[in-house]
């Protein structure tokens, strides 16, 4: 996997203004190798704890806007602060990375380092974090409006009304159905068959005449 190992100011490019000193000092603390890499399509951060004379590691994903590669990271710092207290004695998201996380995220908040509408998102993960990024799906339907390049004629499936048709990029035609729990239910209009879909992927919309 390419990756790009970046020295200590290139990482403020990274970061959203006013986090960097304070991102540097748990880097620093802690004896971070920490690693950007390019876009992965499964995770969006990654943590290996430190062992056999090798430093704690930490991946973040290159192509995050600033505020969710802050959240990334302190996701993964979490990680790394829970197994500095635990080791492998909890679950990896367990309620000790959830305390952990969760300090983490009231302590930049506090900072003032997101914009309000994140800040706001924020705070349901700051009472029940979540193990992966897909589980807080109204956090990144926030986060997501902030990056930098934003696809014409694309729209997360969140914000496609019901029974409207959306194209994936391999070409296959969908209608959004309901919400169920956390994902929906969509139907693939040449087979019939039935997918659920993140409400947070991106898909091109194509307005339908019913």
């Amino acid at each position: 996997m390419p990756v790009s190992e970046h020295p200590m100011q290139a990482l403020a490019a990274f970061l959203p203004e006013g986090s960097f000193e304070e991102v540097v000092a748990y880097i620093k603390q802690y004896r971070v190798h920490l690693t950007i890499t390019r876009k992965r399509k499964s995770v969006l951060g990654d943590y290996r704890h430190a062992f056999a004379g090798k430093n704690h590691r930490i991946t973040v994903n290159g192509d995050l806007n600033p505020y969710e590669f802050l959240i990334t990271l302190l996701h993964e710092l979490a990680h790394l602060l829970t197994f500095e207290q635990y080791r492998n004695r909890v679950e990896a998201h367990g309620a000790e990375w959830k305390a952990c996380y969760a300090k983490l995220l009231l302590h930049f908040i506090q900072l003032g380092v997101f914009p309000e509408d994140v800040e706001q998102a924020l705070q349901y993960s700051v009472m029940n974090p979540a193990a992966t990024a897909n589980g807080e799906t109204a956090l990144l339907l926030v986060l997501r409006k902030y990056n930098k390049q934003q696809r014409s004629g694309y729209a997360h499936v969140a914000d496609i009304a019901e029974g409207e048709l959306f194209q994936m990029d391999n070409g296959r035609v969908f209608r959004r159905g309901k919400l169920r729990r956390k994902r929906y239910e969509c139907v693939e209009l040449s087979t019939g068959l039935r997918y659920s879909f993140s409400a947070v992927m991106e898909v091109k919309m194509i307005h339908s005449h019913q």
